[in-house]
């Protein structure tokens, strides 16, 4: 009978084995230190906890990003958690079976925050919490307290510019964004923001651009059904090149500059559809309806507030359209587009430099500038199908070699593991 002394030694000489045949030299040697380090990643790995914190649930690029990271955790089996205020798509969390913390997190009250960041330390502490993920600004602050005081590691990511004006108040309080251990930014065009604007290592920085959902974004996926539904039920003619335009209704999104632009092209046999809630700025909203009267292009317009099927709304349209006046952090909508085979126009300024490939996955304008948007949508109206189908098919490649939610969830989930194996 072996002695259990022989018994321990043959199972450590089992380890040694593994250990070597499978992470180390081909010999089947093995230091103890080299062992002893893959055991402590082993261990590390297993106690990546991951807790998101923003401010609310309702539909925007934040929120859409936290559910997307949220399901690919747990879909990996790795437990994690979301705190928030709650909103419409805190059910899509329910389903998941991810836990979530309702909190006031959008609150910008000093009292209020130093109570978040209580409860927040309290969270981290009964759930083993060991990565602390902010997606917004007042938030994180309660957020980066609450790390520190439990030892979690805290990453933030910058998802805008933020406003940095007046300095002295505007820079100090975004300047929480680049207190993570490590600092995420959803573009080169924010990466060079933060740099410029902001001290923070670059080497701490990690790029991950947004992304589109290739699983609904793909065109050989819509019906020919849910496409008529569209056309019925918001009035879309048939026999007319359609133009969309998404985002909410707001001076900085462009739809103005659509009209001006429309205008001078009006020879052309166009139906533009703005999609987009102006969330109570319902005086922008009758001036654009004003603009297209003055200028005699009534008929040619139609409003959509909220839709929920955009990628059969895409499939009918022509065109898709970022004005934009100022930089987008990344552009969604614009790679969405592309990923659905459409010809996309946008301004030349923020993501869409890096989205869109000018004259090959798309075409880029002069920012602000109607004659330069009215040239760039008669160009694209004017395509031949072969063009067409050419570019559409190039944009779907670079949509899928670069800017799909599994290489997003990916990049994000290798940063999650660098940082719990962080000294």
């Amino acid at each position: 009978m072996q002695s259990t002394g022989y018994s321990q030694l043959k199972k450590t000489e089992r380890i040694q084995t593994f250990y070597c045949s499978s992470q180390c030299c081909a010999s089947g040697t093995c230091d103890n230190d080299a062992m002893r380090q893959l055991e402590l990643g082993k261990n590390k790995e297993k106690n990546l906890v991951v807790l998101q914190v923003l401010p609310e649930l309702n539909q925007g690029g934040v929120e859409l990003g936290t559910i997307e990271i949220a399901s690919e955790l747990q879909k990996k089996g790795i437990k994690n958690f979301v705190a928030s205020e709650g909103g419409r798509m805190a059910y899509q969390l329910e389903r998941m079976k991810v836990k979530h913390f309702t909190l006031p997190l959008k609150t910008k009250n000093p009292f209020k925050l130093w109570l978040n960041y209580k409860r927040l330390v309290k969270i981290i502490k009964e759930n083993g919490i060991t990565v602390v993920h902010a997606r917004s600004r007042a938030p994180a602050w309660s957020a980066y307290w609450a790390a520190k005081k439990t030892g979690a590691k805290f990453l933030t990511t910058f998802h805008g510019t933020y406003g940095i004006k007046p300095k002295w108040l505007k820079i100090r309080y975004n300047r929480v964004m680049t207190y993570g251990d490590l600092v995420i930014a959803i573009s080169e065009h924010i990466k060079k923001h933060i740099l410029k604007n902001y001290k923070c290592d670059e080497k701490k920085i990690r790029l991950i651009h947004r992304c589109v959902n290739v699983d609904n974004f793909d065109a050989s996926k819509v019906t020919a059904e849910r496409m008529i539904k569209l056309m019925e039920e918001y009035h879309l003619p048939e026999d007319k090149k359609i133009i969309l335009l998404i985002g909410r209704l707001t001076r900085w999104k462009g739809q103005r500059l659509m009209i001006d632009a429309l205008e001078k092209i009006r020879d052309m046999d166009y139906f533009c559809v703005f999609v987009g809630d102006d969330q109570g700025r319902t005086y922008y909203t009758q001036e654009l309806q004003e603009a297209i009267s003055a200028k005699g292009l009534d008929g040619r317009f139609g409003f959509i507030k909220h839709i929920t099927d955009v990628p059969a709304l895409m499939m009918i349209s022509d065109v898709v359209v970022s004005a934009s006046l100022e930089p987008e952090a990344f552009g969604r909508i614009a790679a969405e587009g592309e990923a659905m085979g459409r010809i996309v126009v946008a301004s030349d300024i923020g993501g869409s430099l890096e989205n869109i490939k000018d004259g090959i996955t798309g075409r880029h304008f002069k920012a602000g500038d109607a004659e330069s948007l009215a040239k760039a949508l008669r160009w694209a109206l004017n395509l031949s199908e072969s063009e067409r189908k050419k570019m559409g098919e190039a944009a779907t490649q670079f949509v899928k070699e670069n800017f799909t939610k599994q290489i997003m969830c990916d990049k994000t989930l290798a940063v999650y593991h660098e940082l719990v194996n962080m000294d």
